[in-house]
């Protein structure tokens, strides 16, 4: 069992989007986006929860909600920099042993979801655990930008650690395939290590973060889960938020 006093979510945010600036401010109902985020990382009910954010306006907003926000270096790479340096200044003491990053563009996404991918680190020889669904849709597997975790999954099997992620499917991989969603559970440690190692060839070739831990002989353990949560983008992306997201 994972204790939730040494667990602790952390949604990195930041201003800085191509198709979407702002995005974290970005109004659903009333509400940013990001709170909308934090708000279902607190109804998971697995640990504290902390925006990790790179500017001032982005903590004000979580804060003046009743939410936990801390301020990190806008220049850092990465959502998991973020993560690792938000931790770094908020517990000195190491309290935390179980760290969840949670995107801040998942405004959807159901909290059972959250806590299956905590869950995937009970599995001791896990050093990182994340989740993806089944792909049913001919469409979705050649699409490049839906990224491919690579693993035995299946009805009967939940769970089972990657062998790689691909955005282009090929011959040499066997259905079914299951569409990956970014979200990472890290034990502490494997965090750390993480963010200070250079990025790998592979990552670099495929513009995907997890490749690094892959190429490191980081194990990486899939659990299935029933729905792709909605990754908000673009304009678009944010109407359609908002239609799923609206008070009945």
């Amino acid at each position: 069992m994972i204790d939730k006093q040494n667990t602790i979510v952390v949604i990195p945010a930041r201003m800085a989007s191509t198709r979407l600036p702002g995005k974290p401010l970005a109004d659903i109902h009333g509400l940013p986006m990001i709170v909308h985020c934090w708000k279902r990382a607190v109804e998971a009910d697995i640990g504290q929860v902390l925006v990790a954010a790179a500017e001032v306006e982005i903590a004000d907003a979580v804060r003046s909600r009743g939410g936990d926000a801390i301020v990190t270096n806008p220049a850092l790479p990465s959502g998991s920099d973020r993560i690792a340096e938000a931790l770094a200044l908020r517990d000195p003491q190491r309290r935390f042993d179980y760290v969840v990053n949670l995107q801040g563009d998942l405004p959807t996404i159901d909290t059972l979801s959250i806590r299956r991918c905590l869950a995937g680190l009970l599995n001791e020889a896990a050093d990182i655990s994340t989740i993806a669904a089944l792909i049913d849709d001919a469409e979705d597997v050649a699409n490049p930008n839906i990224v491919k975790a690579i693993s035995p999954l299946s009805e009967q099997r939940e769970v089972a650690f990657a062998r790689d992620f691909v955005r282009n499917a090929g011959p040499e991989h066997q259905p079914p395939f299951w569409h990956h969603i970014g979200l990472y559970a890290y034990r502490r440690p494997v965090l750390e290590r993480f963010v200070a190692l250079p990025v790998s060839a592979r990552e670099a070739e495929r513009k995907l973060e997890q490749m690094r831990a892959l190429d490191n002989g980081m194990r990486i353990v899939v659990v299935r889960v029933d729905t792709v949560p909605l990754g908000v983008d673009t304009p678009e992306d944010l109407e359609t938020a908002r239609r799923m997201l609206r008070k009945s």
